[in-house]
């Protein structure tokens, strides 16, 4: 997962902007859900936020507050800090995050949860009750032409195939599964709940 990350930043803005590989996907109403999500993290309350696997950074930029990212991706924290002047960056693993406990309000992430097989999932939503006081999670919506989880074969630019674990979810699932929470999105493509920690 590490390489795969490393090696799609410079393309991983594509999937949110149906550009390049995803110009032929039929994606339905994918933009407007995409500016509906920005619009739903942008209501949140300021708050002292870390966002784990930031990327390049394309959420982290409509988190209210003061914001550090977290990637283990030298590329995409580089394309990140560009979009992002204001925040700041470090690259580090999220497993076990590297912050002393309650750092932060809020702990955010982005597409994320989704890759983490269940040891790696307990241990994260450890981590994230360690160190802040709420989580925000957004991922993948459930929908009839996926299944629940998945192990893909996905291809990027320069031709080469990768494999990725990947879950979906609805709003509800997602929200037991941290324990309960506040649905802040649902839609046919996106889903984003927080829990209290």
């Amino acid at each position: 997962m590490k390489a795969y990350y490393e090696a799609r930043a410079p393309e991983y803005d594509d999937w949110w902007l149906g550009t390049g590989l995803f110009t032929e996907r039929v994606r339905p109403g994918w933009e407007e859900e995409r500016e509906a999500l920005i619009d739903a993290l942008r209501a949140l309350e300021p708050a002292r936020t870390v966002d784990i696997a930031c990327g390049t950074g394309f959420l982290t930029q409509h988190l209210p507050g003061e914001v550090t990212g977290l990637d283990q991706s030298p590329s995409m924290l580089e394309l990140a800090a560009e979009r992002c002047p204001d925040a700041r960056f470090i690259q580090d693993d999220a497993l076990p995050l590297p912050f002393a406990d309650a750092a932060f309000e809020r702990i955010f992430t982005s597409h994320f949860y989704g890759h983490l097989e269940e040891a790696d999932r307990t241990r994260f939503l450890a981590e994230a009750r360690r160190v802040g006081g709420e989580l925000v999670v957004v991922d993948s919506a459930l929908r009839d032409d996926v299944l629940p989880v998945e192990v893909q074969e996905r291809t990027l630019n320069d031709g080469s195939t990768w494999e990725v674990y990947k879950r979906y979810f609805t709003a509800d699932e997602l929200g037991a599964e941290l324990g309960g929470g506040e649905t802040l999105f649902a839609g046919h493509w996106f889903v984003a709940v927080r829990s209290r920690l």
